[in-house]
């Protein structure tokens, strides 16, 4: 966004407060319950606002802050994930899971994904991505074990029936780092393998103001570029949500008012 002639990217998440380790009653998101971006003119608290990387184009940096932020904190600050170490990401294609790819590589880790087309498989591969499976399948998760022996962090974001095979793949006293419930509640959950295994479940949601400064800094430093799946004028919004509910974008879906 513009303000006062300069180009800057919006901290989506407002009032996290003192603490870092979790947000307060009063922190809320823009669009939630607060009017969003969805607009030519906002009203905004400047210091939420943050210079854009000037490698990224406008469309990139609008792609960039809620959901780098989400992948950003539940890797660095909740899973404090290290170099060499096994990370398995489900659902490549959303916009948290790209970002989580992408900051991991870059952190020199060794990442293995699940996603539901051929197509999104070969895109994160491209990316830096070691292998994966397709989560259709019966046997995903054996897949999984064929090509690596455990993962010493998990990054989900569907949770649902599938989480007890994610529990198995999971290495002695890794972390999980859960940001959302796309596929439900999870389901036949053993936590015999939860307490032999030491592991160590971690919610995540948004960040906080540092998560969010260090996410941008982590951007510029490794010049990452978003991925995004297609930019629509402001006027064919209603096409851009039939995209999304589609299933089918890789990254991130961007509109444009002056495009």
């Amino acid at each position: 966004m513009l303000y006062e002639g300069k180009e800057y990217i919006i901290n989506p998440g407002f009032q996290w407060g003192p603490d870092e380790k979790s947000q307060s009653k009063e922190f809320n998101i823009l669009g939630l319950p607060l009017d969003g971006t969805f607009a030519e003119e906002i009203n905004i608290d400047p210091s939420y606002l943050i210079p854009k990387p000037e490698h990224l184009s406008a469309a990139e940096a609008a792609a960039l802050p809620l959901a780098g932020v989400t992948a950003y904190r539940a890797l660095f600050s909740r899973a404090k994930i290290q170099k060499n170490e096994k990370l398995l990401i489900t659902g490549i294609g959303g916009g948290v899971a790209l970002f989580g790819l992408q900051f991991a590589v870059a952190q020199g880790l060794e990442v293995y994904v699940t996603t539901g087309s051929q197509a999104k498989l070969d895109a994160a591969i491209k990316l830096g991505a070691k292998g994966g499976a397709l989560y259709a399948t019966t046997d995903w998760d054996k897949e999984l074990q064929s090509m690596c022996s455990g993962f010493d962090i998990i990054l989900d974001g569907a949770c649902g029936p599938n989480f007890n095979k994610i529990l198995k793949l999971a290495n002695p006293s890794a972390r999980i780092s859960i940001y959302g419930g796309t596929a439900g509640n999870m389901q036949n959950i053993s936590p015999q393998i939860i307490f032999w295994k030491q592991l160590n479940i971690l919610g995540s949601t948004m960040g906080s103001d540092k998560d969010f400064n260090d996410m941008v800094a982590f951007v510029e430093s490794h010049k990452i570029i978003p991925i995004v799946d297609k930019l629509f004028p402001f006027d064919d919004i209603n096409d851009a949500f039939a995209k999304l509910n589609e299933g089918s974008q890789l990254g991130k879906i961007v509109l444009a008012v002056n495009p």
